[in-house]
């Protein structure tokens, strides 16, 4: 049918192409990570955050856009957002994600470094783990979602006082959470 719409013939996929379905949670996380690593395994990108056109790549984007949804696709032309995560493990809700954001950054980066004899890239060992390539402290994000201590807006602390300058204000509340929770980690 796609074939007669589209005017051609031939396969609608290629044939190492195939329609799997996903029946559980696990199978999600595994193929969402396959496909976020994709532009990694073909040395396209050296990390997740680099791997531009991808979900992860897009979900990291608008973290450090300092947007308040993790949702929202940044990439240009695309208007459809993503899918959020629960970020909570009480809710459940089958217009989310059943995951935390953090944990499935850390999954993709933990996969992304297993080397793969089939696959030309990974993850360089010597790259530091994602969360500390991100500036983020996990204790503190999670706090934070558990709390909402952010006032009107939530970003980095040069985020923060760039719209209190805008906004004519000497404050802004969460100015100090935001110290915390993007501050980088220390590493031992």
């Amino acid at each position: 049918r796609a074939n007669a719409e589209d005017g051609c013939t031939g396969r609608f996929w290629e044939g190492r192409f195939k329609s799997q379905a996903l029946l559980d949670e696990a199978a999600l996380l595994t193929c969402m990570a396959y496909v976020d690593l994709n532009p990694v395994r073909a040395k396209r990108a050296n990390t997740p955050e680099d791997s531009a056109y991808t979900s992860v790549w897009a979900r990291i984007q608008t973290l450090q856009r300092d947007t308040d949804s993790a949702s929202a696709s940044p990439v240009p032309g695309i208007t459809v957002p993503l899918l959020p995560f629960t970020e909570a493990e009480h809710l459940t809700s089958p217009d989310h994600l059943p995951f935390a954001l953090l944990d499935y950054l850390q999954l993709v980066d933990w996969s992304g470094r297993a080397l793969r004899p089939d696959k030309r890239g990974a993850i360089a060992e010597t790259q530091p783990p994602i969360l500390q390539r991100l500036g983020l402290n996990a204790e503190e994000y999670v706090e934070t979602l558990r709390r909402q201590r952010f006032g009107r807006a939530i970003g980095t602390p040069e985020a923060l006082q760039q719209l209190a300058r805008h906004l004519q204000q000497t404050y802004i509340r969460g100015i100090g959470l935001a110290r915390r929770l993007f501050a980088p980690l220390v590493t031992t």
